[in-house]
Order: structure tokens, then C-alpha cells, then sequence
């Protein structure tokens, strides 16, 4: 940087997320995590959902397709759907203030439990679970 530059001001916008089934996604995303849907665009038979928490209107998660990224082989996406099957293709970290109830109510939801609140030994206390895409969602209680 140059020093007569000053401080940048770059702030995180939006997260990219894959999923294989808009309604599934859009499903687990506005019902069982409360965010609100901020877009949805349709192109081509698929969909870009854009959702985010009410309470930060400047950050948001975009669910897009996979498949429709520029320049991917067919092994590619062949590789990316196997990869979002087994759950290894990407993930998120999100938080909360009372992990207790977010748990239940993602539990309730019928999201895939991947592991229950616990005290992790790096100090966080956190939740993990799957979307319907496969994706690792963790979430972990901040104070």
C-alpha cells in the first residue's frame, strides 16, 4: 500500500454457497435460519437466491448452481457434484448469541446433524449441521 493511499475501507458483501435444489435451499435458508430473501434470479432453468440476517442488511449469502460457472469440463462438475454430495465442497460459519435454541430449532427443521453444541478445546462452543446441498453450516455462540 501506498503510504499517501490511507486505510481501504473493504468490507465483506456477499459468501457463495452451491446448491442443487433452489426450494430445498431456499427452504433451509429462510424457514429454519430465519434469514430473510433479499433476490432471486432465474436464468436458464436455475437459480441465484441472495439471503441474508435481518440483522446485517450489508452481508448476504448467495446460493448459486454449481454447474453454471464459466469454463468448468463436465469432469469438473462431475467432480463438484460428488463433492457437494459427500458434504466437502464448501462451507460456512455463522453466529448467534443463544447456540442452544439455534440448535433446536435446525434440529426441528430436520437439517442434518453433523454435531450437537459443544465445547470445542479452542474455545468456541458450536453446532454443526448440513444444508440440503450438502454444506457444512457451523454455528458458533458468541457473546
Amino acid at each position: 500500500m501506498t503510504p499517501n493511499m490511507g486505510r481501504m475501507n473493504i468490507t465483506i458483501h456477499q459468501a457463495m454457497l452451491p446448491q442443487d435444489d433452489p426450494s430445498a435451499s431456499l427452504a433451509f435458508y429462510r424457514d429454519a435460519l430465519g434469514f430473510e430473501v433479499r433476490n432471486d434470479v432465474e436464468y436458464g432453468g436455475m437459480h441465484w437466491t441472495t439471503v441474508g440476517s435481518p440483522d446485517q442488511p450489508g452481508v448476504a449469502i448467495v446460493l448459486y448452481p454449481p454447474a453454471a460457472a464459466p469454463g468448468l469440463t463436465d469432469e469438473e462438475r462431475r467432480m463438484i457434484a460428488e463433492m457437494m454430495a459427500k458434504g466437502t465442497y464448501a462451507s460456512i460459519n455463522l453466529a448467534t448469541r443463544d447456540l442452544d435454541a439455534a440448535f433446536e430449532r435446525l434440529a426441528a427443521s430436520g437439517a442434518d446433524v453433523v454435531q450437537e453444541p459443544t465445547d470445542q478445546p479452542y474455545g468456541i462452543r458450536d453446532c454443526a449441521v448440513r444444508d440440503p446441498a450438502g454444506n457444512l453450516i457451523r454455528v458458533q455462540e458468541v457473546r
